[in-house]
């Protein structure tokens, strides 16, 4: 089995296509309607009109194929970003997670490249400053993709704090990790990642 490292780009977006499975429209979402992870507001953003209606509606995220939905990630959360400008060994988790949050994907990355010691402003945007900063940090931190991963996770774990309708995306009903945190985790090393027991008294507070 390839390990995250040795995947291509294109087997990551694959893998993204398949977590986030087929059409849903949850109302907690405020990415509203999605299919194969992709938004009804991505598709508006990016003017496609599936159905030829002249207009962009939830029948034309119904229509987006995972083939289709795999070249809007490599074209638009990959490409444009620049994130193949960032470290190698950063680039999946990024990637990933920049198909889940936008431009709060590099706002991670950067306000962790802070911590570390190369201040940056959290614009969101890979420019000259961030990338130079990510790359000194991956010379000089060995552990840049675990702390990335662990920045990940904590991120997710705020919004549960901030707002409970997202909570349902960090704890399962029966009190386990959710969606998001083995999201993060995936990308994490094993010794990392939370038992059950840490993660149930980090959200014990959620009631």
């Amino acid at each position: 089995m390839k390990t995250v490292r040795e995947k291509s780009v294109r087997d990551l977006a694959e893998e993204i296509v398949a977590r986030e499975g087929g059409y849903v429209n949850d109302p907690d979402d405020p990415g509203g309607a999605t299919q194969h992870g992709v938004t009804i507001h991505t598709l508006r953003r990016l003017g496609r009109d599936l159905d030829g209606d002249g207009r962009v509606t939830s029948a034309d995220v119904r229509r987006l194929t995972p083939a289709q939905a795999v070249e809007i990630f490599l074209s638009d959360y990959f490409a444009k970003p620049g994130i193949a400008n960032l470290p190698v060994q950063i680039q999946a988790s990024v990637f990933d997670m920049y198909v889940n949050a936008g431009a709060n994907a590099v706002r991670i990355l950067q306000r962790l490249l802070t911590r570390l010691g190369w201040p940056l402003v959290a614009d969101g945007k890979l420019g000259p400053k961030t990338l130079a900063a990510a790359h000194r940090a991956a010379a000089e931190v060995p552990q840049l993709a675990d702390a990335y991963g662990v920045a990940r996770r904590d991120y997710y774990y705020s919004l549960g704090d901030a707002r409970p309708s997202s909570r349902k995306y960090c704890r399962r009903r029966d009190g386990g990790k959710g969606g998001w945190i083995l999201r993060a985790e995936e990308f994490i090393s094993p010794s990392l990642r939370l038992t059950e027991t840490q993660h149930r008294t980090r959200v014990a507070a959620w009631g």
